[in-house]
């Protein structure tokens, strides 16, 4: 039996649900920094153990497991002190707001020899999972480019929420991670080099200090072409825009259905009836369970952690900077 403590009780309680479903999981104790929550989810659950200090949670020697999904700037220092307290981590994206605190929790992790996987959720979509399958078969043809758009009209999260309260915040590490992980996911090949434009259209008039909106261009390491735009504005329902440009088909996300075209004429068009999303935010944890017991990397590994983030900072430094990054991985 696997003993778990969860740091946060937002998203968390998805996790929590996630844990609980599993035989050979317990979760032991919760933290949240609301007193009311953390007993309306203990009492929901049947959770005895709780508090509102992380510590407890990280340092508990009964405890194998943490998941951290606390606020963005908590969580290097929450994953550091989980992985010196030989705990495995599933971690709430970004996994750090800043490359110096994913350096160390790189070292930590390698130290602790523990797994770390992050909710990376749309490698859950039985539509995209279907979509890789199809291109790492060649069915696709060499991929010439790729669009990954993070669509999702919240912008409240970050004018009246905890992000933009933070001495710093990146739509890209909130958002348009998803889709750069998707798309290097799917095309099976690292990013080569980013440039990216940004603007605080949406946000001018509000307190919030960042840019809201970001066109990232990506160049794989393959040659392929990839674009992702990152925004919490849009007046349309949340969507994960997807475009995949091959030699033989080309693929368009849509709703309900996907569109797979093999040429330019009606005939050539067909329908993708995979469920899309289909997917809960917490179900990437049985899988990361199962690779704990059966002593094996889970899916979403650390290196993918780690990647996806050094593509987002590096995104972010292209921005600041107005220039093109060749990017450099930590792992």
């Amino acid at each position: 039996m696997m003993r778990v403590g969860i740091v946060g009780l937002g998203v968390g309680e998805a996790h929590l649900r996630s844990y609980e479903s599993l035989p050979d999981c317990e979760v032991s104790v919760i933290c949240d920094i609301d007193p009311d929550r953390l007993q309306l989810i203990g009492n929901r659950y049947g959770v005895a153990r709780r508090t509102t200090d992380w510590r407890h949670v990280t340092e508990a020697t009964d405890i194998d497991i943490v998941s951290i999904c606390s606020y963005d700037d908590a969580h290097s220092e929450q994953c550091i002190s989980a992985f010196q307290n030989g705990k495995h981590v599933f971690v709430e994206k970004p996994v750090a707001l800043f490359r110096r605190d994913a350096e160390a929790i790189l070292r930590a992790q390698q130290d602790a020899k523990r797994t770390l996987s992050s909710n990376l959720i749309l490698r859950e979509s039985p539509r995209f999972k279907e979509l890789r399958r199809q291109v790492q078969a060649g069915e696709y043809g060499e991929i010439i480019c790729i669009e990954g758009d993070y669509l999702h009209d919240i912008l409240w999260k970050i004018i009246r929420g905890w992000r933009g309260q933070m001495p710093y915040y990146s739509t890209i590490y909130g958002g348009g991670i998803h889709l750069i992980d998707l798309m290097r996911w799917i095309v099976g090949a690292e990013v080569a080099e980013v440039a990216t434009f940004g603007n605080k259209i949406l946000t001018r008039d509000t307190s919030y200090r960042f840019d809201d909106t970001f066109l990232t261009m990506l160049k794989f390491q393959n040659q392929t072409l990839g674009k992702c735009l990152t925004t919490l504005g849009p007046a349309r329902p949340k969507f994960h825009a997807l475009n995949v440009y091959g030699t033989k088909r080309s693929f368009e996300n849509d709703t309900p259905d996907a569109k797979v075209f093999s040429g330019d004429q009606p005939e050539n068009e067909s329908k993708v009836v995979t469920p899309y999303p289909g997917m809960e935010k917490g179900d990437l944890i049985p899988e990361f369970v199962e690779a704990i017991s059966n002593h094996r990397q889970p899916n979403v590994n650390h290196i993918d952690v780690f990647r996806v983030m050094d593509v987002c900072f590096a995104a972010m430094e292209a921005a600041e900077q107005r220039r093109t990054i060749s990017i450099s991985y930590l792992i």
